[in-house]
């Protein structure tokens, strides 16, 4: 569920990339572009969820190296950075919103 939020979180922000008319980044891109940059946050906030699925799944088969406590701390961690990362999706939003709007 949460790589398909993701994933729809990419898409929206690619389709209004293309809307504006701007070149998405090109990967490995270091230029210190805003695309890229949210490029690495969005993954960063992937691979969070992606370890808290993991360590989830492996305390539930009783894997004696996990412990709840770490389970619970990984699973807020992206439960908080996914809702950070939909807050600035939302704020983007809204100044793009507000740029098109402008007059010409």
């Amino acid at each position: 569920m949460s790589d398909m939020n993701v994933n729809q979180v990419l898409a929206q922000m690619r389709a209004m990339s293309i809307e504006a008319g701007n070149k998405p980044a090109a990967p490995g891109n270091d230029s210190g572009d805003f695309a890229a940059m949210l490029k690495e946050s969005i993954d960063a906030v992937n691979q969070t969820q992606k370890t808290a699925g993991k360590l989830s799944t492996a305390f539930e088969t009783g894997q004696s190296d996990v412990s709840l406590a770490e389970v619970m701390i990984a699973s807020q961690k992206a439960s908080v950075s996914f809702q950070a990362m939909l807050q600035v999706r939302n704020k983007l939003v809204d100044a793009y919103k507000d740029v098109m709007s402008m007059p010409m």
